[in-house]
């Protein structure tokens, strides 16, 4: 790991030494910060995303917070002593940092699962709506004749195919939660 202070960390965001921080940050398995400016802060994660490219998390406490939340593709707020600042400002938030491993890893994973599958469903409503409606235009000679009532095709869209991926998001868990805090790896598997 990297630890950098505030004063090091002001002389690295300049131009010259960029290139040289981001290909030794690039080597480290965890970079800390610490005593640095939130305009620092903000500003090493803005380096970070759209130099290297890398999804970026930002976790913070208090107010001084704030701007890296925001510029991270994903913020966590704690909320604690400091106010809650960052938690609103956040895009999820926990109580204590030690509920971050099962944000990350369970929630995280679980999500990820639900949302690709929910994808994969529409793609399949849609085509089979579509390809239905293709084919209907050849036996009606492509006269445009709507081939459903619009209750129908209400109905469709509104009870037929939204309940069953509600309750598939709801209800889905494809590994329970002990065994993704046992075994980190399945969070990168599943992608």
């Amino acid at each position: 790991g990297l630890v950098i202070d505030g004063r090091t960390l002001e002389h690295v965001l300049h131009d010259s030494l960029q290139n040289i921080f981001l290909e030794l940050t690039e080597k480290c398995r965890a970079v800390v910060c610490c005593r640095a400016t939130p305009l620092q802060k903000s500003v090493l994660v803005r380096l970070v995303r759209n130099k290297l490219k890398a999804m970026t998390l930002a976790v913070g406490d208090g107010a001084n917070d704030v701007s890296m939340i925001q510029v991270a593709d994903t913020g966590v707020g704690i909320s604690g002593q400091e106010g809650m600042q960052a938690v609103m400002a956040s895009d999820f938030a926990v109580s204590q940092f030690r509920h971050l491993r099962k944000l990350l890893l369970v929630h995280g994973h679980w999500c990820y699962t639900r949302l690709t599958n929910m994808v994969l469903y529409y793609f399949y409503k849609n085509v089979a709506y579509v390809n239905l409606l293709f084919w209907y235009q050849f036996f009606c000679g492509f006269s445009g004749t709507s081939m459903t009532d619009y209750w129908i095709l209400i109905l469709f869209n509104l009870l037929f195919t939204s309940v069953p991926p509600i309750v598939y998001g709801v209800l889905d868990k494809d590994v329970p939660a002990e065994i993704l805090m046992q075994l980190p790896q399945l969070y990168v598997v599943s992608q």
